[in-house]
């Protein structure tokens, strides 16, 4: 059955091509506007099953302690990737030149984010690898840098990494002193070549994966797209959908008024003004983000932050607006998602709260009163 594994020791069940729709639009709006639009992976995706490949989903709890998982992304800046077409092979080379400088093969691969296009990286890994992809992933969302991570608030190991572009540049990462490092070093490959490549992180362990990742979140994500999907057909409200299967919150509801980007040092920087309507008329909110949305501002107060997770929907279809395709005059509504356990502990605030983007903010959640 579709979004069940099946029974048995292996828990590993195919992934169906009518569920790729779903992930794409769940995915997207658990990116909080990061993570590149699922749409040309998408397309890339059915392309890769309507010539016979597919996929497989395996329970992380399924993998053997010493299994190896390869973390695959595209990295860079998301308005790039969508100008920018490349072919998805490059993610399984990604992992095929880790296998290269480890000299060991990977059992599954997974993704470092659920949020956005990155969600469907592993998969279109996996179709050419033909090895199952994972479900869970590493930050619950979508995160722009490498040290937000469930593995980098582990204190999980940050090194080797590889860098795969278009041009058949291949860049490893053999050593980093400490993950801020590995990102500023991968960041700077990725810059060079276009701010945007193929990355397969440092590889993990099935116990690291069991023990650090964010497990499930290929099912939360395809769920979500359906819980959307369902509404859309009832003709019913696909953002109360949203909001009702995530426990979220309603913020705010507008029209785009102005949106400023700029496209720098591999990541799109930048921030959206929201004219409010109906019971919001009269008041202004300001979204600013480094890929994803990360701190939002009423009337010039801050009202919701990272990690509450901060999704811009589209208010008639809940179809999600990432960073890079916010227009002048889109009806929108911000949403806010609960942000999985680990982010919001000490540790987790000090990688990925609002000081890690640079706002001097003490962290308060909107789910908290």
């Amino acid at each position: 059955m579709i979004g069940q594994f099946t029974s048995g020791p292996s828990e590993i069940r195919d992934f169906a091509p009518e569920e790729i729709a779903p992930l794409g639009i769940g995915a997207w709006i658990l990116g909080t506007g990061g993570g590149g639009s699922p749409y040309l992976a998408e397309l890339n995706l059915k392309t890769l099953y309507a010539e016979g490949k597919r996929c497989r989903l395996i329970d992380p709890r399924a993998l053997d302690d010493d299994d190896p998982v390869a973390v695959v992304s595209k990295m860079g800046a998301p308005l790039v990737g969508q100008e920018r077409l490349v072919d998805p092979a490059h993610l399984a080379r990604a992992v095929r030149l880790m296998e290269e400088v480890t000299g060991r093969r990977f059992r599954a691969v997974m993704s470092v984010e659920i949020g956005g296009g990155n969600a469907l990286s592993p998969f279109l890994a996996a179709a050419h690898l033909d090895i199952p992809v994972v479900d869970a992933d590493a930050m619950g969302r979508a995160y722009p840098e490498a040290q937000m991570t469930s593995f980098a608030i582990g204190d999980l190991k940050m090194y080797p990494l590889t860098l795969v572009d278009c041009r058949d540049n291949e860049v490893v990462v053999a050593r980093a002193a400490s993950w801020t490092w590995m990102e500023r070093i991968s960041r700077r490959a990725c810059t060079e070549v276009g701010s945007t490549a193929a990355t397969c992180k440092a590889p993990r362990t099935g116990r690291e994966v069991k023990e650090w990742g964010i497990l499930d979140t290929v099912t939360k994500a395809t769920g979500l797209g359906r819980a959307v999907l369902e509404a859309r057909a009832a003709h019913a409200d696909p953002v109360a959908a949203v909001v009702a299967h995530e426990g979220g919150k309603v913020l705010f509801r507008g029209k785009i008024g102005d949106i400023d980007r700029t496209a720098t040092g591999g990541f799109l920087r930048g921030s959206a003004r929201i004219d409010g309507l109906g019971d919001d008329a009269g008041s202004r909110m300001e979204l600013a983000f480094q890929n994803e949305w990360a701190v939002g501002f009423r009337d010039g107060a801050p009202v919701v932050m990272t990690p509450d997770l901060i999704c811009v929907l589209d208010t008639v279809s809940g179809e999600a607006i990432g960073t890079e395709t916010a227009r002048y005059g889109q009806r929108v509504t911000v949403v806010a998602l609960p942000a999985p356990d680990i982010l919001l502990s000490p540790k987790g605030l000090a990688h990925v709260g609002p000081r890690a983007f640079g706002y001097d903010l003490d962290f308060t959640s909107v789910f908290s009163s």
